[in-house]
């Protein structure tokens, strides 16, 4: 099974190795038929601490690495 990769904004890199995406989705209400737009936030790990607040990354499923990192970072996008 291929692993997933997502795109998001880093909204804390406080930890040491360790940084916080927030993901958002965009989807149709299944009744109002209006666009409707969810965020979830993924603990991502950042070996080097390379990624700061504000930066748009991709992150990829990994083996757990924490009780709450199953995430690691692939690299930035657009550069």
């Amino acid at each position: 099974m291929p692993k997933r990769i997502m795109q998001g904004v880093v909204v804390s890199d406080k930890g040491d190795k360790s940084i916080v995406v927030k993901v958002e989705r965009t989807f149709l209400h299944p009744v109002l038929k209006k666009t409707v737009r969810r965020s979830k936030r993924y603990h991502a790990h950042d070996d080097a601490n390379a990624y700061k607040t504000g930066e748009v990354v991709q992150i990829q499923e990994c083996p757990p690495k924490s009780k709450l990192k199953r995430w690691e970072v692939i690299g930035r996008v657009g550069s």
